[in-house]
């Protein structure tokens, strides 16, 4: 009796991808572009043949680049703001939870370069039934921060918005710098610009600091 043989394992078809496996599969690879050539390289032809899936199959998740990068934009701001809020948290809210939002802040934009890139490139963000407005959402964390902060005399009686306008402002600018090598191969780490750029903005902004 001849020895029964196994029959090969089938392969998976290119296009054979769960609905939510497909979106972020696409998305991981808009993200791995970005970061080897650059925005301008994106293309969903590129990204479909890399994974081998139809553009039809794609097109039924992006309807052009500009979406794709939107929900590379949108996945940043989430993990942005759980950035944030973790920070906040993690170190008891307050002055020294501030401290570590700033530098969380900038740690995301270094972590996640191509995230960044794309967040702040003008892509339209797409609708997102768990959270209406991923841009908006990262930077509420920090207005509610501030908020809490002025809540409990710790911070000047400003109006939050610009407030945090002048905060979002100070780390980004340091984020961005880092990005670009600005700072210097030969000077302070990011980590140390961000503090001492931190630590400055609070004298001016605490209640009860001598200037």
């Amino acid at each position: 009796m001849a020895a029964s043989r196994r029959a090969p394992a089938r392969r998976k078809r290119p296009d054979a991808y769960h609905h939510g496996d497909l979106r972020r599969a696409l998305v991981g690879e808009a993200v791995r572009t970005v970061e080897a050539q650059g925005i301008e390289a994106l293309t969903l032809r590129a990204v479909a043949l890399r994974l081998g899936v139809s553009r039809t199959a794609l097109y039924r998740h992006f309807a052009d680049k500009g979406a794709l990068l939107g929900a590379v934009a949108a996945e940043g701001f989430r993990t942005l703001r759980a950035a944030l809020v973790g920070a906040w948290e993690a170190e008891g809210r307050g002055r020294k939870g501030f401290v570590a939002m700033g530098e969380a802040y900038v740690r995301f934009a270094l972590d996640h370069p191509s995230h960044y890139r794309v967040m702040f490139g003008g892509f339209a963000l797409p609708p997102d039934p768990a959270l209406a407005d991923p841009a908006g959402s990262a930077f509420q964390a920090l207005v509610d921060a501030l908020v809490e902060q002025q809540e409990r005399g710790e911070v000047r009686d400003d109006p939050p918005l610009m407030l945090a306008l002048h905060v979002w402002s100070l780390v980004h600018g340091v984020a961005m710098l880092a990005l670009d090598g600005q700072l210097g191969a030969g000077g302070p780490p990011p980590s140390a610009v961000t503090q001492f750029a931190l630590e400055r903005l609070l004298s001016g902004i605490e209640v009860g600091v001598k200037r």
